[in-house]
């Protein structure tokens, strides 16, 4: 995302958003789902997975393991951009850092067999958290100075939109 100042060169305004106050309301959330989870596994989690099926206490050893390594990826992630955001290491340092940082791709689909037996809750926070990833996804795209991914209808909308302005402003 680009806008143009006032000599009429695009400076970068995704950067600027992510430092902004959008990225201290997204850490925050961040980490209260990371603390959230890790409290439900040790608590409630744990009595629920007792009595469940086999097949699907199979399906919540897996699930929980794949919800705990994504969010302590996102950790990574957002502990970084909190410490370029605070000047702590240059955004190049951090770059870095964060193309350490493999996270665990998100299946296409949830489900499969003993998926709808796990507890409602486990269920919740595997959702939350593939909301979070989007958002880091979309946030980091924006902190590159790129266009973050949206699904084809909204981009779409945002391309139409893009090519109004530019015709009203007689930019092609």
């Amino acid at each position: 995302m680009t806008d143009m100042n006032q000599t009429g060169a695009a400076i970068a305004i995704g950067p600027r958003i992510v430092a902004s106050g959008g990225f201290d309301l997204l850490y925050r959330e961040g980490m209260a789902l990371i603390e959230e989870v890790a409290s439900y596994l040790d608590g409630d989690g744990r009595a629920e997975s007792r009595i469940l099926s086999r097949e699907a206490s199979f399906v919540y050893a897996t699930e929980s393991m794949r919800l705990t390594t994504r969010l302590m990826q996102l950790a990574s992630w957002l502990l970084l951009q909190r410490a370029v955001n605070e000047g702590e290491i240059s955004k190049e340092n951090a770059r870095s850092e964060k193309e350490k940082v493999q996270f665990s791709a998100t299946p296409s689909e949830r489900g499969g067999p003993g998926y709808e037996q796990l507890p409602q809750a486990l269920r919740d926070h595997i959702d939350k958290g593939d909301r979070l990833f989007d958002r880091v996804m979309q946030f980091d795209a924006l902190e590159r100075g790129k266009m973050p991914v949206l699904d084809a209808g909204v981009a779409n909308g945002i391309a139409d939109q893009l090519a109004r302005l530019k015709a009203a402003f007689g930019r092609a």
